[in-house]
């Protein structure tokens, strides 16, 4: 039986259409799976970012505090937490204020705040015997500024007690401070063998 050109063609039409339908459907299927792939892939790095204990985006500062103790001549003596970077007046503030016989001069206000440091406000007239903290192992001390250090900051550099920090003092207040460090030797009491041991320990800023 011999088959039309008409027939040949429709048979072509039809072969034609469902082999687009064909490439149509393999197509979107094809899409979807790869948007699947691609869920799945971004599911397992957002898992293994979490089990690999990464640093998330918003960190927390921690507050770093200071144990301080405050002594003598204030209105609530006792133990004080203090921020990182506070000063001696912050401290004194915690603790009330001072007392009407305090003696204010011998209280460096402008001293930045160490853990486990004891704060002695002596009274009027008083010439403070507080035991300075010693150092731990490694810690470096500040340079005492002899312009303006208290009795109490004098009294921690080697070999100056109360009668040696109260001259220096009187001879900071009476020629109108020092000019350089070796001035310290004109001060009652300190020779070349004291100023040795604390010139290290000093400074005139």
């Amino acid at each position: 039986m011999e088959i039309s050109k008409r027939t040949i063609v429709f048979i072509a039409i039809g072969f034609l259409f469902v082999f687009l339908l064909w490439l149509s459907i393999n197509r979107s299927s094809s899409v979807e799976t790869a948007a699947s792939m691609n869920e799945w892939e971004q599911g397992v790095q957002k898992e293994e970012g979490k089990s690999s204990g990464e640093p998330q985006s918003v960190t927390i500062e921690e507050e770093h505090q200071v144990v301080v103790d405050v002594k003598g001549e204030v209105q609530q003596p006792g133990v004080y937490e203090m921020k990182q970077g506070d000063r001696v007046t912050d401290a004194i503030a915690s603790a009330g204020g001072f007392r009407e016989n305090a003696d204010q001069n011998q209280v460096n206000l402008a001293g930045k705040l160490k853990d486990e440091m004891v704060i002695y406000v002596p009274k009027k007239g008083e010439i403070p015997s507080t035991p300075i903290l010693p150092l731990q192992q490694g810690e470096s001390a500040d340079l005492v500024n002899i312009n303006s250090a208290s009795s109490e900051e004098l009294q921690s550099l080697p070999g100056i007690g109360p009668a040696k920090a109260e001259a220096i003092i009187t001879y900071r207040e009476e020629q109108g401070g020092f000019e350089k460090k070796e001035d310290l030797m004109n001060v009652s009491g300190i020779g070349e063998k004291s100023f040795e041991k604390i010139q290290e320990h000093v400074t005139i800023q």
